[in-house]
């Protein structure tokens, strides 16, 4: 939900090459020229390398069976085959594209992050009083993290980060939390003047924790997932509440 400064480039180049690979930039062939002289169309080329667009295409494709895979069966159930043979393409083919799997799960939660991200969430941290803006930001954190794909991809760290550490380092290295934690505490700090920039994370830190953690837990089968009229009162609720609680830290002698 956080809005995508420049970070660390090198991970984002590497999932762009995965998935659009560069296409053949060899030039067109003699009988290509004279068919193109003639004014008829240039006989179709086999073999070689996929256009752009097939190529992005084929990435897709990639990336939409190992999605479902990964949150149906899980990391470790998960092989490259089973990817493959549900993409329709052959292992060579995926190896060009993805390292293996662990870079493969990397390009599917960027592509996760990305898609729960508000697609202008500048106007979010922006206008009106501070309660607006938190009503706002925790009803956008909230939809995103009860979302299908966002719950199935916390159940997979729950439940195999411990035989795959790498798992939450993957998550963890997506940034989303963290970005959103800083530009929530730069709203902390722009309505509260004096407040220590530290005490603001921790602040917005907790904000979003007490947002999304207990409807979350709901929605994965620890209770009755809440309707929508108790995710909106939720929000409310919580937004008062964590009001009552920084303001009156302002207010508390030092």
């Amino acid at each position: 939900m956080a809005p995508r400064h420049r970070r660390d480039t090198e991970p984002r180049r590497r999932l762009d090459m995965a998935i659009n690979p560069l296409p053949d930039t060899t030039s067109p062939s003699a009988s290509d020229s004279v068919a193109d002289q003639a004014g008829v169309p240039a006989p179709t080329r086999r073999g070689g390398r996929p256009s752009r667009n097939e190529a992005e295409r084929l990435g897709e494709k990639i990336l939409d069976a190992a999605t479902a895979l990964f949150l149906a069966d899980g990391y470790g159930a998960t092989s490259i085959e089973t990817v493959a043979r549900r993409a329709g393409i052959s292992k060579r083919t995926f190896y060009h594209r993805f390292a293996d799997k662990s870079a493969l799960f990397e390009a599917v939660v960027h592509g996760i992050v990305e898609r729960l991200r508000p697609a202008n969430d500048a106007s979010l941290f922006a206008g009106g009083s501070l309660e607006q803006i938190l009503l706002g930001l925790a009803r956008v954190i909230l939809r995103a993290s009860l979302t299908p794909e966002a719950l199935g991809l916390f159940r997979i760290i729950v439940a195999e980060s411990g035989r795959f550490p790498e798992l939450a380092a993957t998550v963890a290295g997506q940034g989303a939390r963290q970005e959103g934690i800083v530009r929530i505490a730069a709203v902390l700090e722009r309505a509260a003047d004096g407040v220590a920039p530290e005490a603001a994370r921790f602040a917005a830190a907790q904000f979003m924790f007490m947002v999304v953690a207990i409807p979350q837990r709901r929605a994965l089968g620890m209770g009755a997932p809440m309707t929508e009229g108790e995710l909106d009162a939720w929000t409310r609720d919580t937004v008062k509440l964590f009001l009552e609680g920084f303001r009156g830290s302002q207010r508390a002698p030092a």
